[in-house]
């Protein structure tokens, strides 16, 4: 690296040599890290011949830079594990060289590994275990010791009063790794390997998979199963014990360097104990492996592998792996997935959508931002324009013809994905094709998923222009134009109460007149909830008329709407006391707003922020009768999922500055600390904890609250269609029945981690025996995932 130098010629040349010195093992350090991060990359020369020279290199700098040397191969063999037998290669090859470097190695690895499980990072744990078990292949590690290993992780199926997930876990960390050793276990250790394949086909024919259908992408196995990950990787390991454990889709470059590496002294394991069960530990989530490709989709070429060959597993596993390492640089990831090493053998561009939207419609979440896999597809499609785009139509084709049996929440993701991608190609697509949905009962996910596509284009263009791009037939499926609605200036306004007070009102805001003159004209607007034996709660006249007014006046952009919640803050709060109150604004807000779905969420975000309504006013406008035409409409659930964000990071925040004051009262009673410190921890004082204490509860007890009035309403609006199907004689899985059900089970999956802190209380109070069994089916799946 080149360095300008700050002194002149003529100081003194001691400082400078000095300075070289100083910089010189930086610069070293910095060098090393540049070749063991960059080796395996594209270059002019062999990979062998490169990881010969490397292993030379770090060979003779290993006196000097050991420590620096070991943390960048470990952090390598973690943070890039689609290099993993580049890696393993490197360090067999400095195993011949150095023994004792060797088994310093593989001590790290065991630390970061035992490290790992403890900070509840599993994925790092199973792609160190895969690492450990392709030294063994370099005779770095012996394989017995690798075996014991095996039996310990399996030896925890056998453990008593711990959730499935934890042994799952352990197993599909066994079986994961077995394509890359497997051969050479059972060559070594047959016997061995045969009782641990026993015991894991044991433990995996008695699982509970309760869980499987509220984690499906699809409700249908027509035309390809979905099937539960350790079953289909058991299944897919069965296959290749079969074939012998032959496969065709991992880089061995250590197969080049046999006669060095036989010869090198290997090194044990050391024993292994599983630790114990914690309550804390957060073990990831089973999953349903996404299929929606199989040979006949891609008729030219290379064949896709069958679903149960391990080397379909492989191309996923390694695919997944080019995505998680590359998704902070969208560009780079689209290059190094097009680069596979494999990509003359497999169509490629099949493998990589079906992996791409594997992980998009993935349950309860994507593993990245939903917006990056749209980014990424349309840099796909730049690289490789001539073919990738075609396979992505095809997709978005098959997608579509099976919407109907599609969990709305993945539903929901491709309406997002296909709106934004549409936005980066002019809108263009075959919009003919999809004429006849038109046609069918606008409650079916076909004609939904068009108009909600059609909505969400809206927004990232202007309406005219998505007018003039789809056929003059889609029109009951084109969203209104997003105009307001004033109704004291609509035609026959003058027999409506309020319409004087209304103008009224606008006269003396146009005037800049003072709260108090606003607040007096609507004082005198009659109470039509007022009966004889006394007064209502609130006054619906006099909200409708001043929310529709100040809306009206803030018409123009959401910025002018902002204003005008702001400028009038204190008559909201006066008048949204009750959250009856509360529940009129919304409705308000919606007569005003129903042809702008977009306004309408930033309004009810906004009213949130500033407190002018609660989470739970908003979540019993949404479930109620005012509501019930756009019930299935993709803004109510939107504007849902945002209130209980909103509510929990209330919570979360609220949490953290009561943890923070407490932190700070108990340095402030260690009196070792500087006096810069002692100052910082002034002021915390034991009412200032109680008050911290008091608004956790509070926010507690709101969460609470929102989730048991959401679970409840789903409730009573889901029994009472169950009940009118059942005296009507109607067979209840209509549509509209999937679309509410599916939409409870993506509030328990999205918010899991909330909810689970509350399960004790739902069971005892909501989710009882004497609930319809089609829905306890649903909060029983849920707590099956953790179980």
């Amino acid at each position: 690296m080149s360095r300008r130098r700050r002194y002149s010629d003529d100081e003194d040349e001691g400082h400078g040599a000095k300075r070289r010195r100083t910089s010189e093992p930086l610069e070293i350090e910095d060098r090393l890290e540049s070749l063991i991060t960059r080796v395996g990359e594209k270059s002019t020369s062999s990979l062998e011949s490169n990881l010969e020279g490397l292993a030379s290199v770090l060979e003779a700098d290993l006196p000097n830079y050991k420590a620096k040397i070991l943390k960048i191969l470990v952090d390598c063999a973690v943070q890039l594990p689609e290099k993993l037998s580049v890696y393993t290669t490197l360090v067999g090859l400095l195993n011949a060289r150095n023994y004792n470097f060797g088994g310093e190695f593989v001590d790290a690895m065991v630390k970061r590994f035992k490290d790992s499980l403890k900070e509840n990072k599993f994925e790092e744990g199973r792609v160190i275990v895969n690492f450990l078990a392709d030294l063994v292949n370099c005779h770095v590690i012996a394989a017995p010791s690798l075996l014991a290993w095996y039996e310990a992780f399996v030896n925890v199926t056998l453990e008593d009063d711990i959730p499935q997930v934890r042994p799952d876990w352990f197993v599909y960390a066994t079986l994961s790794t077995l394509p890359w050793v497997a051969r050479e276990l059972y060559e070594k250790k047959e016997a061995e390997m045969e009782r641990l394949l026993t015991n894991i086909d044991a433990y995996i024919s008695k699982r509970q998979k309760l869980h499987v259908p509220i984690l499906r992408v699809w409700s249908s196995d027509i035309p390809h199963p979905q099937e539960e990950y350790l079953d289909c990787l058991w299944a897919q390991i069965k296959k290749m014990r079969m074939d012998k454990w032959q496969e065709r889709q991992i880089v061995r470059p250590y197969l080049a360097f046999d006669n060095i590496l036989c010869e090198a002294l290997q090194h044990n394991l050391p024993p292994y104990n599983a630790p114990p069960h914690a309550d804390d530990s957060a073990y990831p989530m089973p999953t349903v492996v996404f299929r929606m490709f199989d040979y006949t989709d891609a008729p030219e070429g290379p064949v896709m592998p069958g679903h149960h060959s391990v080397d379909r597993y492989l191309i996923e596993e390694n695919l997944r792996r080019i995505i998680d390492t590359y998704a902070v640089d969208r560009k780079e990831c689209a290059a190094q997935l097009l680069n596979y090493p494999f990509k003359n053998k497999i169509p490629l561009n099949y493998h990589i959508v079906e992996v791409v939207y594997g992980q998009l419609f993935q349950l309860p979440f994507a593993p990245h931002v939903d917006v990056f896999y749209t980014t990424l597809l349309i840099e796909l499609c730049k690289l490789q324009p001539s073919s990738l785009p075609q396979v992505l139509a095809q997709a978005t084709e098959m997608l579509y013809e099976r919407i109907d049996t599609m969990n709305i929440a993945c539903v929901d993701r491709l309406v997002n994905w296909f709106s934004h991608h549409l936005s980066n190609f002019q809108f263009r697509w075959s919009w003919d094709d999809w004429v006849p949905c038109v046609e069918l009962d606008s409650s079916l996910y076909k004609p939904k998923f068009v108009q909600e596509v059609l909505g969400k284009c809206v927004r990232m263009s202007y309406h005219q222009r998505i007018i003039e791009t789809v056929p003059d037939t889609y029109g009951p499926l084109l969203p209104h134009e997003p105009n307001h609605i004033y109704k004291y200036e609509q035609e026959g306004a003058g027999s409506l109460p309020g319409t004087v007070a209304a103008h009224q009102l606008i006269a003396s805001i146009k005037a800049k007149s003072e709260p108090e003159e606003l607040i007096n004209i609507l004082k005198d607007l009659p109470n039509p909830k007022k009966d004889d034996d006394g007064e209502a709660a609130f006054n619906p006249l006099k909200i409708d008329v001043f929310v529709q007014t100040v809306l009206h006046l803030g018409c123009k952009s959401f910025s002018h709407a902002f204003s005008a919640l702001a400028k009038f803050h204190a008559i909201f709060r006066e008048l949204a006391e009750e959250e009856e109150a509360q529940i009129h604004i919304l409705r308000t807000m919606y007569d005003v707003w129903k042809k702008h779905p977009q306004m309408m969420f930033v309004l009810v975000d906004k009213m949130l922020r500033t407190q002018i309504v609660n989470c739970s006013a908003v979540a019993n406008w949404l479930f109620s009768h005012d509501m019930s035409q756009d019930f299935t409409r993709l803004y109510v659930w939107e504007i849902m999922h945002s209130t209980i964000r909103k509510m929990n990071k209330h919570v979360e925040k609220v949490q953290k500055e009561l943890s923070d004051a407490q932190q700070k009262t108990e340095k402030s009673g260690d009196k070792s600390g500087s006096e810069d410190e002692m100052q910082d921890i002034d002021g915390v004082d034991e009412e200032e904890i109680e008050r911290l204490q008091e608004r956790l509860e509070s926010a507690q007890s709101e969460q609470k609250k929102l989730f048991l009035v959401i679970f409840q309403r789903f409730i009573m609006v889901l029994t009472e269609h169950l009940g009118r199907c059942e005296t009507s004689g109607k067979d209840f899985n209509t549509a509209w029945y999937r679309y509410s059900i599916e939409r409870l089970q993506q509030i328990f999956l999205q918010h899991h981690s909330t909810v689970t802190k509350y399960l004790d209380t739902l069971e005892n109070l909501l989710f009882t025996s004497d609930t319809d069994a089609h829905i306890l089916q649903v909060f029983q799946q849920f707590c099956a995932l953790r179980a």
